[in-house]
């Protein structure tokens, strides 16, 4: 396995670790609890990461059908999937994404992949009104692992702390002093 994707994992593996530690300290009401109005619940920001991690890795590098509903599902406030099938989903993510990610070669890593977007996500991030056309970004893959691996760090952050402001939680989720 190359070396970037080797590091990109281990980091990403580091943090769905913390995810985890969060997820197993909370029932299925807290994980879907959102604080304000404005913010998203843990159980949203898992279903991000599993769509995010799946779509740019699996789907664009991978070669995959995309099948993400950004829009739809991941930002669904119901609170539609347990605790225990996030953890499933978190994992066979994260293991479609090793193999995927195992085989690419060194000059793999300049290779320019298409990221897919559904029409209505697309005008969303982007703030448009498109009723038609492109609806993707072309991204080298080098550049790609780093930017997946940074929005997933970003996330698992944010889902410690709501887990340690939803439950006193007194064990150290993320490993480190602080």
């Amino acid at each position: 396995m190359l070396e970037l994707v080797k590091n990109v994992l281990e980091d990403m593996d580091k943090q769905l670790t913390r995810i985890m530690k969060s997820l197993d300290h909370l029932d299925d009401d807290l994980i879907w609890k959102k604080l304000k109005v404005s913010t998203n619940s843990i159980g949203n920001l898992c279903l991000h990461l599993a769509g995010n991690e799946y779509q740019n890795f699996v789907s664009a590098i991978g070669n995959k059908p995309f099948i993400r509903e950004r829009s739809r599902r991941e930002f669904d406030p119901e609170g539609s999937i347990t605790r225990d099938e996030l953890k499933i989903l978190l994992l066979k993510t994260r293991s479609e994404s090793t193999s995927t990610l195992s085989i690419l070669s060194e000059k793999d890593l300049n290779r320019e992949v298409i990221i897919r977007y559904t029409l209505e996500d697309w005008n969303k991030m982007h703030r448009v009104n498109a009723s038609e056309g492109e609806t993707y970004d072309v991204r080298v893959i080098r550049i790609l692992l780093i930017q997946v691996a940074t929005h997933y760090g970003y996330h698992a952050g944010q889902i410690v702390l709501l887990s340690k402001l939803l439950k006193d939680i007194k064990e150290n989720i993320t490993g480190q002093y602080h």
